[in-house]
């Protein structure tokens, strides 16, 4: 029996949706029921189209009528996590003629790292990545010649823009296809602790990057559960890989290869079955609900309450934040993965993983069981486990109670609700990530310190001001404003967690308010992030002054500055810094994404470029 706030919350969203996702399934059919690619193109458009493919393979797609795979790859060896990306398409290949297919490699999509880029100009392209992604997928798949799709990419853009560019050639059956974790290495938190000795300048630069290369040290995602890893969670509650498949590490290769196989069959299953199922069918408004339950559940990214609203509407579907907070309000946190927990991804997918967690919200009502998925048993297929014993995989349903200080059920969780919580007030909204956040700090008072940039609040703490303003006040709430979609693309400030984690660890009462985003992998400091309207369009942040008394209320869900309503409705809006407004357009090809900050929404509406 689906729980009743479950099936408010998604009544409530088809409500919302009828109009964009009928005509959206309208689309879907008429495209689902032309003629193959082959049979409808000009006889010059598909003799181009297999020019490059061995004769028999030409045969087979032009006489055979052979279905034919289109491959998008993210892959770069420049991002540890996709690197192993680079055999994939050689498996892909020969396993579709051992099933009398063919594939091809469509297109590839371009893939930042955040964890490369973090901190710099180059840091304010990343959001705007994603409907890049999302564009260079639709153009890989518009040679159109394809009647199936395999999506290869891990990380924090890159999957929202692939499904978002799947999701727009929604009549193709698609099944997404990971390359999992690195392995573990120096611990998450211990990570943490050299950095925040970094920023007090008490290890030096060759301290701290050995450190960091132990801690990233082989082909994988990073093994905290951030963006990159959220993704995979939230495909796997969506039904859109071979289950199991989100965390089995690169280094296993020759598992990695079978599941990669086994993507394979599972994708010309779909094409060549009486339940012939698109993407753009299978991930409907259920769908969708159970990808932000899941999220909740395991305490994941922030970043996704911006990525899942786009990718929503890629489908037809509005979803928004209100939506979030209601699901989040009777999702218990079954999960504690570092940053809300000490575990990396690799000991949650020991204790059961995913699977675990998929079957736990299942037995209690909190995600629709009657969903399709990419298997056909639905995501029940998803409640498991993956093993690959003697060149075989099998499933077997995880055993509970592995590591209680990991995942528990969902009778005794960690908490009571979700792991994202929704504020609301005189600055706006903003939504901030509770699950790491101790509960002694899920209500801060505090005055404000008022920052341009990231780069002005790290050089207040450089020079001890900022340390002296705690000290003058017991704490600080600081405002970083100006980070915007619109402003500069909203770049992840994630370079701010360590400084003012060195001051939460001085005893002082520390909290950030920001336009901007914090990284899927910020920890215990307070953060209200995304504030929409963001300050550069006149938001009420531009009205914030040094020394305004702030309230961050996680439990009541509010987001307030403590001013004569008189005074403040009479408070002139600052204007986002001239020198700002120039150097946010200016080097590292940001000139090139002029066009994205004037006609993106805002972190609300899914930060999308296309609408």
């Amino acid at each position: 029996m689906i729980h009743p706030v479950v099936l408010k919350v998604t009544e409530r969203i088809k409500l919302k949706s009828q109009i964009t996702r009928s005509t959206y399934l309208q689309r879907v059919e008429a495209m689902a029921t032309r003629q193959r690619g082959s049979d409808r193109l000009g006889c010059a458009n598909v003799a181009h189209a297999v020019a490059a493919m061995p004769a028999d393979d030409r045969f087979k797609v032009v006489s055979e009528r052979a279905p034919n795979i289109g491959i998008i790859n993210a892959y770069n060896d420049m991002l540890s996590a996709h690197a192993p990306l680079r055999h994939f398409p050689d498996v892909i290949k020969d396993e579709a003629r051992l099933e009398g297919a063919t594939a091809q490699v469509a297109g590839g999509v371009p893939a930042m790292c955040d964890g490369i880029t973090q901190g710099t100009p180059a840091m304010e392209l990343s959001l705007f990545s994603r409907d890049v992604i999302a564009m260079a997928t639709a153009v890989s798949l518009s040679h159109d010649m394809f009647d199936a799709a395999l999506m290869l990419g891990v990380c924090d853009k890159i999957v929202p823009g692939l499904l978002i560019g799947a999701l727009h050639f929604g009549h193709l059956p698609t099944v997404f296809v990971p390359a999992g974790p690195m392995l573990t290495g120096l611990s998450n938190s211990e990570k943490s602790k050299i950095r925040q000795k970094a920023a007090q300048g008490l290890v030096s630069r060759e301290e701290l990057l050995a450190s960091e290369s132990k801690a990233y040290s082989g082909e994988g995602t990073c093994t905290f559960y951030g963006t990159a890893n959220s993704n995979q969670m939230l495909l796997e509650a969506m039904g859109l890989h071979v289950p199991g498949t989100a965390f089995v590490n690169p280094s296993e290769h020759a598992a990695r290869e079978a599941l990669t196989r086994e993507a394979v069959r599972t994708v010309l299953s779909i094409t060549r079955s009486k339940r012939f199922t698109p993407i753009g069918q299978l991930v409907d408004e259920r769908c969708i609900v159970n990808a932000v339950v899941a999220l909740l559940a395991t305490g994941g990214s922030t970043n996704h309450l911006i990525h899942w609203v786009a990718v929503a509407k890629a489908a037809g579907i509005s979803l928004d934040w209100d939506d979030f907070a209601e699901l989040s309000a009777v999702t218990p946190l079954i999960a504690r993965v570092y940053p809300n927990g000490e575990a990396d991804v690799n000991q949650f997918q020991a204790c059961g993983g995913p699977g675990y967690v998929i079957g736990e919200l299942l037995k209690a009502g909190l995600m629709h069981s009657d969903v399709l998925t990419v298997k056909e048993e639905g995501i029940k297929a998803f409640s498991k486990v993956v093993h690959f014993n003697q060149n075989a995989l099998s499933w077997s349903t995880p055993r509970a109670g592995q590591d209680l200080s990991i995942l528990r059920t969902v009778e005794d969780p960690f908490s009571k609700t979700g792991g994202l919580v929704l504020l609301k007030g005189n600055l706006g909204r903003g939504v901030v990530k509770a699950s790491a956040v101790p509960s002694e700090l899920h209500l801060v008072q505090g005055k404000a310190k008022v920052f341009d940039s990231q780069d002005a609040l790290q050089q207040s703490f450089q020079s001890g001001e900022l340390e002296s303003f705690c000290a003058k006040n017991g704490g600080v709430i600081c405002v970083v404003r100006w980070q915007g979609p619109s402003a500069n693309g909203m770049p992840e400030l994630h370079k701010l967690t360590p400084p003012l984690a060195v001051l939460m660890g001085k005893g002082y009462k520390v909290a950030l308010v920001t336009d901007g985003r914090m990284s899927g992998a910020s920890g215990q400091v307070p953060a209200a992030i995304h504030l929409t309207p963001e300050a550069s369009l006149g938001g009420p942040l531009a009205k914030v002054q040094d020394e305004d008394t702030l309230v961050l209320d996680l439990e009541q869900g509010l987001l307030e500055v403590l001013v004569d309503p008189l005074e403040w409705s009479e408070r002139t809006l600052s204007q986002i810094p001239v020198e700002l407004i120039q150097s946010n357009g200016e080097g590292l090809g940001r000139e090139l994404f002029a066009g994205f900050r004037k006609n993106v929404s805002s972190a609300e509406d899914g930060a999308v470029s296309w609408l």
